[in-house]
């Protein structure tokens, strides 16, 4: 600890907000982390981290930071300076963070033991953040950078659960070069996979999360517009066929002697929308079934999938992973999410509440384990 510290208690930075298009899910998360951190316990320094990529010394409120009357907070709004930023040294013989404004002497904030981060998406949850901390020889909370990269990209993440023989369902990449080269031929590639798997199809980013950019699509009418719109948010795209069946969602986290399953969830068909997509999750707040109304044995089979999902990937801390039932009883792994939301309403801390597993003790577990942890290989 560096003599700005005031007391020995472990300093964790909670870092929020970020370039990707889930920024506003991010800045809620943190609302709610913030709000679990026992303060006599940890010292806390919340970083937002503006859509613009800024890194900003941010107000500890966590009351500024949910949806209100359907408004999706931002951290610019909550930025103590509209160009000060904090800079985190990339060097992992010193973790003392600096604030600094223009025409002011930067300010040392003190040392950071470990970051909690709670980004979503590009440039926080894909192994890029993880990457700079690495570097910097900080510890934190969930998974590495390949485990982070590979939960980020749902092709890789479905040819790594492919070569572990866990069960995935058809799908189609069209990589950003085949679109722009030759989008006619891109085209017939998901026309001809519809033609073998069925409409409607799922058009959805390769690495984005909370629902966003996805469309469901019926048929070639809306084939291009559902494209254009996953690709503003990631120039690769992914085509899924329909999984018909019961959406089951199971929660892994990290206890001193490995990894474990919470209660499984089950997202209901949500009717005022077309599937659940971020309107459903977020503004209109669908309620999952927790615990999910499963079998003993069907309890037993998607707990025991989840955890083979979390090895497989190589995963630290914590993770979601979303499933299909389908007809025939067969589990169809559909992804997983290594930086889960952590919301009010999010089912990753329901389903560990339901296990008996606070949100406070939750929040302090995944602390304790990244705290254990090393950087660098291990």
């Amino acid at each position: 600890m560096s003599s700005e510290t005031s007391s020995q208690k472990p300093r964790v930075a909670v870092v929020f907000g970020g370039r990707s298009s889930e920024h506003a899910i991010s800045v809620v998360t943190a609302g709610a982390v913030l709000s679990a951190i026992d303060r006599e316990k940890y010292d806390v320094l919340p970083i937002g981290i503006t859509s613009d990529g800024r890194w900003a010394l941010t107000a500890d409120a966590p009351e500024r930071m949910a949806i209100t009357d359907r408004k999706l907070p931002n951290v610019a709004e909550l930025a103590e300076s509209a160009d000060g930023a904090v800079v985190l040294p990339v060097d992992p013989t010193n973790r003392e963070v600096v604030y600094s404004e223009p025409g002011a002497v930067p300010k040392a904030l003190g040392d950071v033991d470990v970051v909690f981060p709670v980004l979503h998406g590009p440039y926080g949850e894909d192994g890029t953040l993880q990457g700079l901390l690495e570097l910097s020889g900080v510890p934190y909370v969930g998974s590495g950078v390949l485990a982070s990269a590979v939960g980020q990209d749902k092709d890789y993440m479905k040819r790594v659960f492919a070569s572990f023989g866990l069960p995935v369902g058809p799908y189609e990449v069209i990589r950003p070069r085949e679109w722009e080269q030759d989008p006619s031929a891109a085209r017939k590639k998901i026309v001809d996979f519809a033609a073998e798997h069925g409409w409607p199809l799922f058009v959805k980013p390769a690495r984005a999360g909370s629902s966003m950019g996805i469309s469901k699509v019926d048929g070639l009418a809306g084939l291009d517009e559902a494209v254009e719109e996953a690709r503003r948010h990631d120039p690769k795209i992914i085509v899924e066929s329909l999984l018909s069946g019961r959406e089951i969602e199971c929660g892994v986290l990290e206890f001193e002697d490995g990894p474990r399953a919470s209660v499984p969830a089950e997202i209901p068909p949500v009717t005022a929308h077309d599937f659940y997509d971020f309107e459903a999750k977020y503004i209109d707040s669908a309620a999952g079934l927790v615990p999910a109304p499963l079998t003993e044995e069907q309890t037993a089979r998607v707990q025991e999938l989840a955890v083979q999902a979390f090895e497989a990937a190589s995963c630290e801390g914590l993770v979601r992973a979303d499933f299909f039932l389908q007809d025939n009883g067969e589990f169809v792994i559909n992804e997983i999410n290594t930086l889960p939301g952590f919301t009010p309403i999010s089912m990753y801390p329901r389903m560990w509440q339901e296990s008996g597993v606070s949100y406070a003790e939750l929040v302090d577990r995944l602390i304790q384990a990244a705290l254990r942890r090393s950087t660098g290989l291990r």
